[in-house]
């Protein structure tokens, strides 16, 4: 065997993971026998990895996965309990909705947003297609998200709107961008990166919905330093490990209210006193923000404990 070489691992299939080593190489690589039976912590893209060769055979073999930084994970799709990591050693969640087309629902994205949070990653919006609208009613639309300290990024790739500032902002950072399907997120990047030429597919007209076109979380190294993550586009999005107890603190908007309820353990929901229902009655929390935060928090109180 050659000495251990260490690189991330850019995406993988079949059980074969391709790992960018530090001198730019990409190697095929698989997951060593001993450290499959042995690990409890699933390989995930973004992975910080230590590969060696086989001087006989020439293969590559996964060594060490080291210790993860950060990670974006959520609750196993359908009616899975476990934990889903879709990329591990990120430093930033860019989140994309659209304009229109499909029309954007701001509950779905609470709930990455809140994801993201409980991850305790840094959120971007990002509302894609803004051609398609005038540009009040986008703003509109997102002003709440503006409103709670969100960055909020109003793009098109048609018009190139904010792609240099969108740009801009993932140099040097190592970036997931995430959201439902059909929304723009690979075409957004081949704007911004051409050389990145990811597959495009269309939207459906008859359920208003994108196809799935990304397969799996793939990451990609940009010219500018750091990577970007693409990942597969999200109908269904669970939460994991986040007590309803926590999910207060997942709504930024709400953290200068927190220590001033009448009661500590305040659920914000029924409770006197409570300076989060004050701030939603003075308009200083948005409204629609409050009523996503009491849906999920009645989500949160219903799911199975061994969740």
């Amino acid at each position: 065997m050659t000495e251990p070489a260490v690189g991330d691992v850019l995406g993988g299939t079949g059980g074969v993971w391709q790992v960018r080593t530090k001198d730019g190489m990409v190697r095929n690589a698989f997951l060593r026998g001993r450290l499959k039976r042995s690990t409890v912590m699933k390989i995930a893209v973004g992975d910080e990895v230590e590969v060696e060769q086989d001087l006989a055979s020439g293969a590559w073999a996964i060594s060490a996965i080291h210790p993860r930084k950060s990670k974006l994970a959520r609750r196993e799709p359908g009616s899975g309990y476990g934990e889903r990591v879709v990329a591990a050693n990120v430093d930033q969640v860019v989140v994309v909705f659209a304009a229109a087309r499909p029309e954007p629902h701001t509950r779905m994205l609470d709930r990455f947003l809140v994801i993201a949070e409980a991850n305790e990653l840094v959120s971007r919006v990002v509302v894609n297609k803004v051609d398609l609208v005038p540009e009040a009613d986008a703003a509109r639309t997102f002003a709440d998200y503006e409103r709670a300290g969100y960055s909020v990024h109003y793009t098109s790739t048609k018009t190139r709107a904010g792609l240099d500032a969108l740009h801009d902002s993932l140099a040097g950072v190592s970036s997931i961008f995430s959201g439902p399907s059909g929304v723009g997120k690979s075409s957004l990047l081949n704007a911004m990166f051409p050389g990145l030429n990811l597959r495009i597919g269309e939207i459906s007209e008859s359920v208003n919905k994108g196809r799935h076109t990304t397969v799996g979380a793939v990451m990609h190294p940009l010219p500018d330093g750091g990577y970007v993550v693409d990942s597969p586009g999200l109908r269904e999005v669970g939460m994991w490990h986040l007590a309803a107890g926590e999910l207060d603190r997942c709504f930024p908007e709400f953290r200068p209210y927190l220590g001033d309820c009448r009661f500590g353990d305040c659920s914000h929901l029924v409770e006197p006193g409570c300076a989060v229902r004050e701030a939603v009655e003075a308009a200083s929390i948005s409204a629609a923000r409050y009523d996503s935060y009491a849906r999920l928090r009645a989500e949160l109180e219903e799911s199975p404990k061994k969740w």
